[in-house]
This record gives C-alpha cells, sequence and structure tokens, in this order.
C-alpha cells in the first residue's frame, strides 16, 4: 500500500497535466490509473476522488484560496497552485481526511517537488483555511446570482448566464447540482445471442451491484466493482459501456434485422454496436470515424462483443463518400459538439469551451449533415444528435436543415417511453437535460428522408 504523500503525488502530476498540458481529464486519469493496477482498489478510489473532485469544484476553490491567501491563485506557481487546490478540496470534501493531514500532506509535498522556500506559504494558507471553513463567503445568491452559482458550482459565469436565459434559474440550479453528483456507470446489456439474466448474474456473482437504469428495459447502473477488465461478462462483451441517452439514439433510429447503417462520427462504437445487436446479426452497419485510433477502438469492441454483422473504416464525415450516396436505411450522424451535457462525466470540458468554439461546431455539425444527407435512401431516416445543450448546436440545426435538404422531422413518440413523450418528441426531436431528465445532457433529432416523388413534385 502506498503512503498518502505517494498517493497524493499521483493526483498532483494529473492534475499538472489536465491544467498545464491540456490533456482531457477522462485520458489523463484512466492512463495514469492504469499504470498503478498494483495498487489497492481504495488507493486508485482516492486518487480518482481527489483528482476528479479537484477539478469539479476548482473555481470554488479558486474563489476561497484567493480570499485566505496573500498571493493570488493566478500569480502562483503551477505546482504551488495544484498542492493547495487539491489540499483545500481534502479539507472541505473529504471527511475522511483529517485537517491535520490535509495540511502536513499539502507541506510534505511541496518539498518532495523542491519548493522548500514556500514550504511555510502552503502551510500557512492551508490552516488558514482549515480555521477559518465556517467564515467563507460566496458572492449574493439574491443580489448576484450569475456570479452565485458560478463559483458555488464551479461553472464559468458566462455559461450560467446562458443557461439562465434558455432554461430559467431554477432548471440551471438543477443542471449545475446534477453536474456535480456522483453516478453510476451505465451499461446496456447486449440482446442477441445473450441473455440479459445470465448478464446480471454473473456481475452480481462476481460481487458487483446492479440496478435498472431508467427508460430502458436493457439499461442498467454498474457499482461495486474493482476495474471493468476484471468482470468477465465485460470481457466476454455481453455489456457495453452506455449512457441511456445514447441508447435512445438507437431506439429512434429503429434498425431493422437487413438494414443498412452508417454511423458517421461512431467511436467508440456503442450506438453502431446497439444497431448491430437490434438488426440481430443480420444487414451491415459501417461504423466509421476520423482516425486509427478511433477506428481502433471501434474495432476492439466489436472483437470483445463478437459482433459479425458491423464494420469499422476510417473515413472522414466531412468529405463526401461518393460510394455512400442514397445506400443507407439509416444514418446515425452523433457530431462532435461542445459536449455541454456531459461536464458531469468530463469534468474539464467546461473550462475548455467558449461562444467562439460553439459557433465553430455549429459550422462543422451542418458539414457533416450536408453529407449526412446524400446517403439516406429516399424514405430512409437520418437521426442527429449530440451530447451538449447550446440551441446553435440542436435546435438551430435542425431548422436550417429541414429549411435546405428534403427531410422531415418524424415522431419520436412511437421510439420511446412514455416518461419521455412532450410537445418536441411528438414534433420530432428530444433536448435532455441533467437534473431534469435522469440521463446525460444529450440531443436527439429523428428526420425521414422524402420519397423522390415528394420532392420532385
Amino acid at each position: 500500500m502506498a503512503n498518502g504523500t505517494e498517493l497524493r503525488g499521483i493526483a498532483l502530476e494529473i492534475l499538472l497535466e489536465i491544467t498545464q498540458e491540456k490533456e482531457y481529464s477522462h485520458l489523463a486519469i484512466r492512463n495514469a490509473l492504469n499504470k498503478v493496477q498494483y495498487l489497492p482498489k481504495q488507493d486508485r478510489a482516492f486518487i480518482n476522488r481527489l483528482v476528479e473532485g479537484t477539478l469539479e469544484y476548482m473555481l470554488r476553490i479558486d474563489y476561497i484560496l484567493n480570499q485566505f491567501s496573500s498571493v493570488k491563485v493566478n500569480k502562483m506557481k503551477p505546482v504551488i497552485r495544484n498542492i493547495l487546490r487539491s489540499g483545500v478540496y481534502q479539507l472541505l470534501f473529504m471527511d475522511s481526511v483529517p485537517d491535520s493531514a490535509a495540511c502536513n500532506e499539502a507541506v510534505k509535498l511541496a518539498q518532495k517537488k523542491g519548493f522548500y522556500s514556500l514550504k511555510g506559504f502552503v502551510n500557512g494558507v492551508m490552516r488558514n483555511v482549515a480555521r477559518k471553513k465556517e467564515e467563507i463567503t460566496y458572492p449574493d445568491a439574491k443580489t448576484r446570482p450569475a456570479e452565485y452559482l458560478s463559483v458555488y458550482y464551479s461553472v464559468p459565469q458566462w455559461l450560467v448566464e446562458r443557461w439562465v436565459k434558455a432554461y430559467g434559474t431554477e432548471t440551471t440550479e438543477g443542471m449545475l447540482k446534477d453536474f456535480l453528483t456522483d453516478h453510476s456507470l451505465t451499461i446496456r446489456c447486449q440482446l442477441h445471442r445473450v441473455d440479459p439474466e445470465l448478464t446480471i448474474n454473473s456481475l452480481e456473482r462476481q460481487g458487483a451491484t446492479v440496478e435498472r437504469a431508467p427508460y430502458l428495459p436493457y439499461a442498467y447502473y454498474l457499482s461495486d466493482y474493482s476495474y471493468l477488465e476484471g468482470l468477465k461478462s465485460f470481457v466476454m462483451g455481453r455489456f457495453v459501456v452506455q449512457d441511456v441517452s445514447s441508447m435512445l439514439v438507437t431506439e429512434a433510429a429503429d434498425p431493422k434485422p437487413g438494414d443498412y447503417v452508417i454511423d458517421l462520427c461512431a467511436a467508440p462504437g456503442g450506438k453502431s454496436l446497439h444497431a448491430a445487436d437490434k438488426m440481430q446479426g443480420e444487414g451491415m452497419v459501417d461504423s466509421r470515424d476520423l482516425t486509427d485510433y478511433k477506428v481502433g477502438l471501434i474495432e476492439e469492441n466489436i472483437e470483445r462483443t463478437q459482433t459479425l454483422n458491423i464494420r469499422a473504416y476510417r473515413k472522414d464525415a466531412t468529405i463526401l463518400d461518393k460510394e455512400s450516396i442514397e445506400k443507407a436505411d439509416i444514418v446515425l450522424a452523433d457530431v462532435p459538439c461542445s459536449g455541454l451535457g456531459v461536464i458531469g462525466k468530463k469534468t474539464d470540458i467546461k473550462y475548455r469551451t467558449d461562444e467562439d468554439k460553439i459557433q465553430e461546431l455549429s459550422v462543422l455539425q451542418k458539414r457533416i449533415l450536408h453529407n449526412a444527407a446524400s446517403y439516406v435512401k429516399p424514405g430512409g431516416v437520418l437521426i442527429y444528435s449530440t451530447c451538449t445543450i447550446t440551441r446553435e448546436e440542436n435546435q438551430d440545426n435542425v431548422a436550417w436543415f429541414t429549411e435546405n435538404y428534403p427531410f422531415v422531422l418524424e415522431s419520436l413518440d412511437p421510439y420511446l417511453c412514455e416518461e419521455l413523450h412532450s410537445e418536441t418528441t411528438a414534433q420530432g426531436y428530444l433536448q435532455l437535460l441533467p437534473g431534469v431528465h435522469k440521463t446525460d445532457g444529450f440531443f436527439l433529432a429523428r428526420l425521414r428522408k422524402k420519397e423522390e416523388t415528394e420532392w420532385n413534385n
């Protein structure tokens, strides 16, 4: 078992990789934890929680540090800044860590990293926060609501203001709370060739906890396991890690045995595999993505699940594939997006996005939709989806698309459980919001291509 300083040192390196080298948090955490599989489960869980928690609450922690430190956060050396951030996270959010341990370990870490001259500074700031935790003040929620929500829930203020304008203060606060709530891993049980009961029983025999997830009969929450690769059912390909919102895409597409499906931005392949599973081994799913790495992820999942009616290709969705024109019964366009609906899983997204990036992504999405339109047979179906909650990337793109291409929105109600039915699902689209729905933030629309006789008249 590693000592406390070693564990905090691993967490510090991950934080520096994310905040200084701009690595994506989920990749940095996963890669680091894969290197320390020799550590006990509880040690790896400690590292994971310390990193994710510090990132989740980073804006609030910085606001607090600026109240108690003579040197403002943006003026601190990166190593010291992240030692203090992770230290304050332990003081405020990790009840299992005594205040004295959090303070002492921060000082040890500063020394270990060679900052002997700053150990007094680190010690002073940490003990100051520890002594005066109850005196921390935040912006007034009534007179400065956007600033309060931004600081307290650690989300950039421009995003808070955007969401308040779109959804109102109450719904926005519900989303922000949900982003900071721990959620169990969601899995989809394979149905073709595999009885879900066998999957569930196998997981439970290995000590995992399996609970029903909402909206779909084959979706479950999985918890109390050490790591996925240690689960027999995962290795045997009996289930796929996938959020319910993503599963709804394939439900909305409603693929049938014998269909030809093109999934344009498919990695790591969850929707493609879901479509192939629903097609009961018949027909074909072309699962495409931009890079060899992403195609490799799809191929790993194809091999693990032993799915035969699917193949992976490296293709750029922004470049027209002439051989695919009007060949597909169904096209899935789950396009690159700002990802603001999955902040709860990929915390650093909220610090990386800005208004300009949202506009750039909207243009990219239109380029992909332009090509996607060509691949659908007359009478076929296009499902447009994103894991974000901005109107520019969702409703506005669908409106632009139906105005310029021979497609019409079709009701989602025949494909969704009654609990999700609404005025917009009857019109053909669904905006899922964290805290409102029991899923990630997600958007999907079902679009049918007019028969040639319809749009040649």
